[in-house]
């Protein structure tokens, strides 16, 4: 049984830190989330790349691409992206453990995610195909809708791309390395423009394109991952990849409805706007604000998944102390993101608008706005990080329930009331999800600082690794006597 550094020591979950503690753990944090967070910045590059090509196209080729994009978001990426997270504390309490088994585990825990999220893509895969008929039966202009259906179409192959691509990120994460993720990002983005302009422009192929540039710039990601795993990794190949199953799905699916229920209110924002007194720049003014907020948001989710890996590792370690120390610098980081997002937001307001549009309502609607938005992003970064160090304590059902409560019971009735029966309009939207991003931080830093039990999960950590390996090793005395 592995030895526990310090979870039968009771008085150093309580003891303060030390300056030279919380110094080397902001740079094992930042050597992390530096190059996530420029991973995070080129993804974001990619997706403003394609919605520019796509205005080149024209208005009804970016009116159709938007609205591809925001249906294969909600029904497709977010999915993905969310099982995917449930990978995070099996990977790195595996890997903090050090055990003898512990790449057969790694190894292992892989490949069973990417066969769970190839089982999700079949249903999504049949929205997606018939995102057409959908969409005219909610209403949706029929010129537009084609467009999007074709862009979603081509975009097809992404999904399987993805089913690697997500798991493999992870994987890397869940190790510390962090650095071959950027520049494997960087060399697939750097292709993208090319892409584009050849698929677009030179070939002629439209929206469909662009959809294309985005599959094999993603495809090009994956590969390029791949191939670091294969080549530098310590890649354990283990035919046990179907035990264990069930108890990574009870982790994946929490966390699955954790990310999508966040994720999912913001293109709720975007249809209530579209019911406002003038739709057309409720719209616009959405758009531009939640590419902002996407912008933003790259900082704290990188937060997020280093500070799971740290907490992670720490408690498959049997370090609850340094992993407690983990968390507390994450928020405090989150915290100082924050501030500076206020603090930007209402300076530059201006600025910023004007860089999206010449329309002085438009420009004078999302400078009005911002500061709230601002506001809003004290908030999401910490809420964000929050569930990053819930994740790593293998507790993401907690924070799947506090983003429940908080977005669709305290900000969709705030923002539905304020918007529409007491006229506040536009800016009672986003002061409803200031409400929601409120709620949920409270809740998750309530749940992280007070009632997190440190050493207690650092024993479960260390159930959870010894139990995968007790599996594994009754299945080969099974296999052995069989044959």
């Amino acid at each position: 049984m592995q030895v526990m550094n310090d979870s039968h020591q009771p008085s150093n979950n309580n003891k303060g830190f030390t300056s030279t503690q919380v110094m080397e753990e902001l740079k094992e944090l930042l050597s992390m989330a530096v190059p996530i967070t420029a991973m995070n910045c080129l993804v974001y590059l990619r997706a403003v790349v394609s919605v520019l090509f796509l205005g080149r196209l024209g208005s009804l080729e970016l009116a159709g691409g938007s609205l591809s994009l925001g249906f294969t978001n909600i029904t497709g990426y977010s999915v993905l992206v969310g099982l995917a997270s449930g990978l995070e504390p099996v990977c790195s309490q595996a890997y903090g453990s050090n055990g003898v088994d512990k790449w057969e585990q790694l190894s292992a825990s892989l490949l069973r995610m990417i066969v769970i999220l190839l089982m999700a893509v079949v249903p999504i895969s049949v929205l997606w195909v018939n995102l057409g008929p959908i969409m005219l039966w909610m209403g949706q202009d029929a010129a537009i809708t084609s467009m999007a259906a074709t862009y979603c179409i081509y975009s097809l192959p992404d999904l399987i791309t993805n089913c690697l691509l997500q798991p493999l990120r992870v994987y890397l994460r869940s190790q510390g390395v962090t650095k071959p993720m950027m520049w494997c990002s960087l060399v697939a983005v750097a292709f993208h423009v090319p892409l584009n302009y050849v698929l677009v422009v030179v070939m002629g192929l439209g929206v469909g394109g662009v959809a294309m540039a985005s599959v094999v710039t993603n495809l090009n990601m994956m590969v390029l991952m791949a191939g670091y795993v294969w080549v530098y990794g310590r890649w354990r190949w283990t035919w046990k990849w179907t035990d264990g199953m069930g108890p990574l799905l009870r982790l994946a699916v929490p966390s699955c409805m954790g990310i999508c229920l966040e994720w999912w209110w913001y293109e709720i924002v975007t249809v209530l706007a579209g019911y406002l007194v003038n739709p057309q720049l409720a719209v616009a003014a959405t758009g531009i604000l939640i590419q902002t907020t996407s912008l933003m948001y790259t900082v704290p989710m990188a937060l997020a998944g280093c500070v799971s890996a740290r907490v992670g590792n720490e408690l498959g370690a049997g370090r609850p102390n340094k992993a407690k120390l983990a968390a507390m610098v994450a928020l405090s980081c989150a915290f100082l993101v924050g501030f500076t997002n206020v603090i930007w937001t209402v300076v530059f307001r201006h600025k910023w608008s004007a860089l999206f549009t010449h329309d002085h309502m438009l420009r004078s609607l999302v400078s009005s706005v911002m500061p709230i938005m601002g506001l809003c992003e004290l908030g999401n970064c910490p809420q964000t990080t929050g569930c990053g160090i819930l994740r790593g304590t293998a507790r993401p059902a907690v924070g799947a329930r506090i983003n429940l409560g908080s977005f669709y019971f305290v900000g969709t009735p705030i923002a539905v009331g304020l918007a529409f029966f007491f006229n506040v309009g536009f800016t009672g939207l986003w002061i409803g999800l200031l409400s929601a991003q409120f709620a949920c931080a409270v809740s998750v830093l309530y749940s992280v600082v007070v009632l997190t039990d440190w050493e207690g999960e650092a024993l479960r950590a260390e159930r959870l690794t010894n139990s995968a390996l007790v599996l594994e090793m009754v299945t080969e005395r099974d296999d052995e006597k069989g044959f």
